[in-house]
């Protein structure tokens, strides 16, 4: 798990673990990170951490936020940047060895479908299934096979009911509206980055629940089905249609 080290004038004050999706920063008690501090906005800068990754945002302040001595809007935090607000300083610690075991989860995730997916066209061949059995996956589908869409079904309800451990299929965006209407992009990443940097920006997760939407930078948040989400991560569900930045897309699974 990621942190930050606060300190001033090199005194470190405390260590903060980066335990929640977005983590306040400010002059006001309700923020998080508390600074009371004259030069610290009420609510200063913001760090929303997805998986592996956080991101921080100046929440407009009077006096801005500084990272390795740049200032920035922005910032995607890298090991070991230094955060200054104020006369205040938080360095990013990244938990390195835990961004590895993540991927190798995610790999499995992905290649269980690939394996469970041939056994509908299989269906007619009862021979077929016996080599299927010693796998731990097809043990518990044997019932399933008894058409393509109820294997379909089944495999997108795993993706977005939120069961623990459950495989998920690969899902896209297509882009609706704007000049790169009917544009797909898979969302094969752990993390995918989508919208405009200055404008709109939001992350689409791919978890072992399912896929999530979590609100990044702007003003206003993304719209999922004509609904404004809030600041917690938002799972995503077969067709919803997403607002981002102007731009309408359409969320579904690839079967």
């Amino acid at each position: 798990m990621a942190k930050l080290i606060l300190s001033l004038e090199g005194s470190v004050i405390r260590e903060v673990p980066l335990d929640k999706e977005r983590i306040m920063i400010g002059r006001k008690p309700s923020n998080e990170i508390q600074i009371e501090n004259l030069a610290v906005s009420g609510e200063h800068a913001c760090i929303v951490t997805i998986l592996n990754d956080s991101f921080l945002e100046d929440m407009g302040s009077t006096n801005g936020t500084l990272v390795n001595g740049n200032p920035i809007k922005k910032h995607i935090l890298q090991n070991n940047d230094v955060i200054e607000i104020g006369k205040y300083k938080l360095k990013y610690i990244a938990e390195a060895p835990a961004h590895a075991p993540a991927e190798d989860f995610e790999k499995t995730m992905i290649l269980r479908p690939a394996k469970a997916a041939p056994k509908p066209a299989t269906e007619p061949a009862p021979a077929a299934k016996p080599s299927m059995a010693p796998a731990a996956p097809a043990a518990a589908k044997p019932a399933q096979p008894a058409s393509a869409p109820a294997a379909v079904a089944a495999t997108v309800a795993a993706a977005t009911t939120g069961k623990p451990g459950e495989p998920h299929m690969l899902a896209a965006v297509q882009i609706l509206t704007g000049p790169s209407a009917g544009r797909e992009l898979d969302l094969v990443k752990n993390l995918t980055t989508l919208g405009k940097p200055g404008l709109q920006v939001a992350v689409i997760t791919r978890r072992p629940q399912g896929y999530f939407i979590t609100h990044v930078e702007g003003a206003k948040f993304p719209i999922i089905n004509g609904k404004m989400i809030d600041a917690q991560a938002q799972p995503l569900h077969d067709h919803d249609v997403i607002e981002l930045a102007g731009v309408k897309m359409e969320f579904f699974i690839k079967k």
